[in-house]
């Protein structure tokens, strides 16, 4: 719960004029379940008249679509919809439980960040480093030399900084021997890791994943990766060791990268995609697709002289 002024101050806007600032909003809301303590938002003019018509407490509209709208209810902000993400994250960061339930083992050497929260069945390795406002889903595990920064949120079933893929071959008997997997996992701030998802630890070094990087459900991170700083990364998407994303990429389901690949900064991989070994895909904002991924004005160039056969 906060109250509509606090809400401006945390978006940096003000209030509509004869707006209560003193009004208490408990939740965030569609627009369809909307109560008198709810928050909802609007992207243009037909979506902003179904907010004003419900009985929201107040109404996030873009300045384009609040054109001529007299509500002192809407409040203007440059990007409605990433401010109702801000007050969704903002709001229910307060309701953070920090009771420890009496079935939990946790020894007396433990120290996690304030406001941080360990769900039902999870395993922290000795040395595991967690910081501050961070969540933890139910049945997370977590093994020794990880580094969690600040505001990490991981999913349930989520498995971090495992033993990675690598292995030395006898060439004489074709036997495989596991190769050290001894390095680390550091995990930067404000990093989102989905359900099922694994990162392997390094095998010598270490596996990165820069700040405000999202990852989601069944995704694998192999040993020794890099990725960078805000790289999104969608559902089922496979990456081999040693291989480099960096900043700012964007990663479709089901991409597949094969070991010591670069995609480089900005890159877009539609779904599917797939990236050779020691392949390098760079271009801000390039887009690349197919298997074996390239850009895309040459994908769908094959595409139609397939079709043509």
């Amino acid at each position: 719960m906060a109250k509509a002024g606090e809400i401006a101050a945390w978006l940096g806007v003000e209030l509509t004029s004869g707006a209560d600032a003193g009004a208490h909003l408990l939740a965030v809301s569609s627009i369809e379940a909307a109560e008198a303590g709810s928050i909802v938002f609007a992207t243009d003019a037909k979506t902003l008249a179904a907010a004003v018509e419900s009985v929201a407490g107040m109404i996030l509209a873009g300045h384009r679509a609040a054109e001529g709208v007299e509500d002192s209810r809407v409040v203007r902000v440059a990007d409605a919809r990433l401010a109702f993400a801000k007050v969704a994250q903002r709001l229910n960061a307060s309701k953070r439980m920090t009771t420890v339930h009496t079935a939990a083992v946790v020894d007396s050497s433990v120290m996690l960040g304030e406001g941080t929260r360990i769900g039902a069945g999870c395993v922290l390795e000795e040395g595991v480093v967690v910081g501050a406002q961070c969540e933890i889903g139910p049945r997370v595990t977590i093994y020794a030399g990880t580094r969690l920064g600040d505001r990490v949120n991981v999913q349930a079933g989520a498995v971090l900084g495992g033993k990675g893929f690598g292995y030395a071959r006898d060439s004489g008997t074709g036997e495989y021997t596991l190769f050290p997997q001894q390095g680390i996992l550091v995990i930067e701030d404000d990093v989102d890791v989905g359900a099922n998802t694994t990162i392997d630890r390094g095998a010598l070094g270490e596996t990165r994943i820069g700040a405000g990087s999202k990852i989601d459900n069944l995704v694998h991170v192999g040993h020794n990766c890099v990725i960078g700083r805000n790289v999104v990364i969608a559902a089922q998407t496979g990456i081999s060791g040693s291989s480099v994303v960096e900043d700012g990429a964007i990663l479709g389901g089901q991409v597949g990268i094969g070991e010591h690949a670069l995609v480089g900064r900005g890159v877009i991989l539609g779904g599917g995609a797939g990236v050779l070994s020691n392949k390098k895909m760079q271009g801000p904002g390039q887009v690349f697709w197919g298997r074996p991924a390239r850009p895309l004005k040459e994908y769908l160039k094959d595409l139609a002289s397939l079709k043509k056969r």
